[in-house]
């Protein structure tokens, strides 16, 4: 009999690679062994453990849904077991309801963004995305417009990868191997201005080259056929892309010009990212209908959910009119207990506050970055950031041996070996993203940054 040698994550790792298929993974290359397997076991405040014992900062707050770390498990635990022992299951289905999903919508609309008072919930973020189209779809149905069948999303954004958001998203790698989409989108530009010409810098001459574009773009589709447009209001994908000054308020003004929905997708900015509830108020934003998941329950339970403006809901809502979408899950009683315990903890313990006191300093500590030869951009803004790469090619980018020596290896190998989880980036655009727990204090935060520093610094080196 042989004693195997392999240790604990080993193992796991091995009994994965036999039964477990794992998310936007290479899962045929994980290998017999497993051994290239990483495996979280628990966490304790802004960090985790690996299944080894091994300790590191969470700095991507799990995948953006641990708000709050891995501090209040006392809490969450307390607040599932009182909820389980009083009802375990009911669904939100014909005319049926139970109380946590109530106070939970009704929680939501003291602190969503203005004229927005109604929830439609879900199990995450790609169905949520996929009941706003849904509700625009049939809001204007039953207005008279169902000529209105596309959408408008931007460049490189990511909304899902259901078959509808998947529709929405901007990445040919992953919508092509499942064919043609479910709905006719018109891409336009995002608000990445790293690269552009210098006279772009400028906030006001930016905005108004991107709400021409996208007018144009309006016109071109023809705007009785548009539905809805939908943006985050820092887009996650591309790194952490921020809006310039006013153009939140276009979108506001074009939607209502030609008719159509505006969306604000914050599955990621919602629940204090950016040191607001919701991300698009610290730009002005008014959507009359915003996504939101991972954050609403601070990763403690699933969740996602649609919520949506008076005015929409007013037009779905006449007499006569069935909303014929649901889900089995959505709003369920012990994910709606954990989002309303993760709303009072966000509050009693001021949270945003900790995002809005601390953000200016790890803006700085950031934007120090740059001084590095393998960083070209920072941006972001609250707790969300990242550093777009630039290399050793004339022209900024990477030659094949860089790419897979410094943005494949080195750079993601050295963070997790100093302990750092953050997010690398090896497509398109190389980046390097985090965003902190919102309870992180400074002293954390300068860890990050130097661990980033301290990389980034030996990854420029071997340009």
């Amino acid at each position: 009999m042989t004693t195997s040698t392999r240790t604990p994550a080993g193992e796991m790792s091995a009994t994965a690679a036999r039964h477990l298929l794992l998310n936007m993974t290479p899962n045929g290359s994980l290998g017999p062994d497993g051994e290239n397997l990483f495996v979280v076991r628990r966490g304790e405040g802004p960090y985790v453990d690996d299944a080894d014992g091994r300790r590191y900062i969470d700095g991507l707050s799990g995948l953006y849904c641990c708000q709050l770390g891995h501090t209040y498990a006392r809490e969450f635990a307390e607040a599932a077991d009182k909820q389980l022992r009083e009802l375990c299951f009911s669904p939100l289905w014909s005319a049926s309801a139970h109380p946590a999903a109530i106070e939970l919508a009704e929680r939501l609309s003291r602190i969503a963004p203005v004229d927005i008072e109604h929830t439609f919930f879900s199990g995450g973020g790609a169905e949520a995305v996929e009941t706003a189209w849904k509700i625009a779809r049939r809001y204007h149905a039953l207005r008279g417009e169902a000529g209105r069948v596309k959408a408008i999303a931007r460049r490189g954004a990511y909304h899902g990868l259901t078959i509808g958001a998947l529709s929405l998203t901007d990445d040919p790698g992953l919508r092509e191997p499942y064919g043609p989409g479910a709905i006719e989108t018109r891409f336009v530009s995002n608000t990445n201005r790293f690269g552009l010409a210098p006279e772009y810098t400028d906030d006001a001459t930016y905005t108004s080259h991107l709400l021409a574009e996208l007018e144009a773009a309006i016109l071109a589709e023809g705007p009785e056929t548009i539905a809805m447009l939908i943006a985050e209001p820092v887009q996650n994908r591309g790194g952490c892309i921020t809006p310039p000054t006013g153009y939140w308020q276009g979108l506001r003004a074009l939607a209502d010009r030609y008719g159509f929905l505006l969306v604000a997708d914050e599955v990621i900015t919602a629940f204090g990212r950016l040191g607001e509830w919701f991300g698009g108020d610290r730009y002005g934003a008014r959507p009359d209908i915003v996504t939101v998941a991972k954050g609403i329950t601070a990763g403690y339970a699933p969740m996602g959910a649609t919520l949506v403006s008076h005015r929409v809901v007013e037009v779905i809502n006449q007499p006569g009119a069935v909303l014929n979408h649901g889900y089995t899950f959505a709003g369920h009683p012990l994910s709606a207990a954990i989002a309303l315990r993760s709303l009072e903890i966000m509050e009693r313990d001021r949270i945003l506050d900790n995002v809005l006191g601390l953000q200016d300093h790890l803006a700085r500590r950031m934007a120090s970055l740059a001084d590095l030869g393998i960083v070209g951009d920072v941006r972001g803004a609250g707790f969300f950031y990242a550093c777009e790469l630039v290399g050793d090619l004339d022209d900024g980018g990477f030659s094949d041996s860089a790419r897979t020596d410094l943005i494949a290896d080195l750079i993601p190998r050295r963070l997790r070996e100093a302990g750092l989880l953050a997010r690398v980036y090896n497509r398109s655009a190389p980046l390097v993203q985090i965003a902190p727990p919102l309870i992180s204090d400074r002293a954390l935060l300068d860890r990050i940054a130097d661990t980033l520093a301290e990389t980034l610094a030996e990854a420029s080196a071997r340009l």
